[in-house]
């Protein structure tokens, strides 16, 4: 079990109370517990993963969201091709036939398609139902397993497979929680962590009592929680490093669930720890999206 800690508003402007340290969904000491975090900010890398899990996509309904919601035919017998004539060319061969990878939709790139996405906008409130990401995938290796169930709000244009894979991967990679002995597993069932992206005015209501204004993520109860706006637009100063800032939030609010706090900027021209409140801004320090950068 992940263990319990007190409630600790994260990046929202307004907090909650002060505890020593944030609270988890599911701690692995104790039982679940309440508690939440909220990342702020103004609005708007590859991967070393010990193993990746891929997964069937699909979508069924969560069991947490209230909300308003939003033959084959008989091929015909085949008939010989005639033989193909020579090539007039002496010793010439054939050219292989071209391919083209398939562009990324208008407004995105390949790295955001990684990520799940499928369209550069999104809207203000979504369904308000959560469907939960179907599929599993084992822990890779040895350590303390934490079971990880990925939803996604209905009405987003979202990939949820590959949100669930980018995730998941950010999670096992050496330099994130997998250096200190942690093991994530995918399910569609029992979790430890819950990771839900959803819209602005949903994610709003999920991080309550924490006030996110619906552009900041968090992690209250037994949610950890991303709102859309930010995984679309991130922050700038991470620049067009969008991977980075995705890979930082899901660090960040996750580290939570495990009874991770925050820290500060160790100083100007330092990384920013992973648990500090980059979203609010960096205080002079550089983007980091790792608890630990240098491993690996």
């Amino acid at each position: 079990m992940l263990r319990d800690v007190p409630r600790h508003g994260s990046d929202a402007p307004a907090r909650v109370g002060r505890p020593a340290a944030a609270v988890v969904g599911v701690a692995l000491v104790a039982g679940l517990g309440a508690g939440g975090w909220a990342l702020a900010g103004s609005p708007g890398g590859s991967v070393r993963t010990s193993a990746t899990s891929p997964s069937p996509s699909g979508s069924a309904s969560s069991r947490t969201a209230p909300a308003p919601a939003v033959s084959a035919s008989d091929a015909p017998t085949a008939t010989p091709s005639a033989p193909s004539a020579p090539s007039s060319a002496p010793g010439a061969t054939p050219s292989a036939p071209a391919t083209t990878a398939a562009a990324p939709p208008k407004g995105l790139t390949k790295a955001d398609v990684a990520a799940g996405l499928l369209s550069a906008s999104f809207p203000q409130r979504g369904t308000g139902r959560l469907k939960v990401v179907p599929g599993s995938a084992a822990a890779p290796g040895t350590g303390k397993v934490v079971r990880v169930r990925i939803e996604v709000e209905g009405g987003l244009e979202v990939d949820g497979r590959r949100f669930a894979d980018f995730a998941l991967a950010t999670l096992n990679d050496e330099r994130s929680w997998a250096h200190d002995g942690y093991r994530f597993a995918r399910t569609d069932g029992t979790a430890d962590v819950r990771l839900v992206l959803a819209s602005p005015d949903t994610s709003a209501r999920l991080c309550r009592p924490l006030r996110t204004f619906g552009r900041l993520s968090c992690h209250s109860g037994d949610a950890t929680v991303i709102t859309v706006y930010r995984w679309v637009k991130g922050i700038p100063e991470y620049g067009k490093d969008l991977a980075g800032y995705r890979r930082y939030v899901v660090n960040h609010e996750v580290g939570h669930a495990l009874g991770q706090g925050h820290l500060m900027c160790p100083g100007a021209g330092r990384r920013a720890p992973v648990m500090m409140q980059q979203t609010k801004g960096l205080k002079g320090c550089r983007p980091n999206s790792w608890p630990y950068p240098d491993a690996g």
